[in-house]
């Protein structure tokens, strides 16, 4: 698979090959709709991972676990799962330098440090998996909502990335593990309630993920990434009426979410909505300097015509 940008992931649906590919910056990867309305797929909770939706990133958003490895690094090196960026020599010996501190360091508090040190490094090179096992570290010696939200963050990274199905459940059930107990320490964080709903879409729950992105919107109707959320799960069951309410209603509340308006095109334009969905389009354009997204846009305007 190929390798994916996290700055703009904005997915590039394929209708007339019933496709669905998209998110954040442009993707590579690709989500088939069902033929069954209720039925969710992995690919499209992943999908929607990354995308997110939040207005942070209008619309811009690996592995087993690095597992109980307490005394060793994490997992080096990239692998065709993970969109890794390639390390420079520097941060290849910091990383070194620092694992092999943790693994010699036997002060408790020193320790921490370096395993905060080591999964600062690891994120910057997007090893996610890696970062969210040394944030676990931390937060295993001082428990709380932020210091397991930080490595469930982390991980949660790591499953939008998965290629596999067995990385993406692999990955899922970390994640679920760790935003639980998130939630237990603050059952009203919405950002971790959204993201546990996501996680559970590589689950064999996947309606206990709609549950909780539905509870999210009841308690803040207004929630971007879980209306953005909500809409692609809508595209990848064919429910085109329902992912249309869905991305009107995460327009109106941030005209300027790129996916948003692209992913409302897409909607319209399976509703036969030609004229509506070609402002939307359009309007995503404009929002967007990105040269992918523009073709994209340009692409599914011509399938207008």
């Amino acid at each position: 698979m190929a390798s994916r940008s996290r700055s703009h992931q904005l997915i590039i649906l394929v209708i007339a090959l019933v496709l669905v590919a998209g998110l954040f910056l442009l993707p590579k990867v690709t989500v088939k709709p069902k033929e069954g309305k209720g039925e969710m797929s992995q690919d499209a909770a992943r999908t929607a991972n990354r995308d997110g939706g939040g207005p942070a990133t209008n619309g811009s958003k690996a592995i087993a676990s690095s597992g109980d490895q307490e005394q060793t690094a994490g997992p080096a090196g990239a692998t065709p799962e993970q969109p890794h960026q390639q390390a420079t020599a520097e941060q290849s010996r910091e990383i070194k330098d620092l694992a092999a501190r943790f693994n010699k360091e036997r002060d408790p508090q020193a320790r921490l440090r370096v395993a905060s040190d080591l999964a600062a490094k690891y994120k910057a090179i997007a090893k996610f998996d890696s970062a969210g096992y040394y944030y676990e570290q931390v937060a295993i010696a001082r428990p709380g909502e932020q210091a397991w939200k930080r490595a469930a963050d982390e991980y949660f990274e790591a499953f939008g990335f998965a290629a596999t199905e067995e990385r993406a459940k692999t990955l899922s059930t970390k994640t679920r593990e760790l935003y639980e107990k998130v939630l237990k320490n603050n059952p009203d964080n919405l950002d971790a309630k959204t993201n546990l709903g996501m996680a559970y879409m590589a689950s064999d729950n996947p309606v206990q993920g709609v549950t909780l992105l539905r509870e999210v919107l009841a308690a803040n109707p207004r929630n971007e990434k879980a209306l953005y959320n909500l809409g692609i799960l809508s595209i990848q069951s064919n429910q085109y009426d329902k992912a249309v309410e869905r991305f009107q209603e995460l327009v109106k509340v941030n005209p300027e979410n790129v996916n948003g308006q692209f992913y409302l095109g897409v909607s319209l334009a399976q509703t036969g909505a030609k004229e509506e969905a070609r402002a939307a389009f359009t309007k995503a354009k404009s929002l967007s300097s990105d040269p992918s997204l523009a073709a994209s846009v340009d692409e599914e305007l011509s399938k207008l015509e």
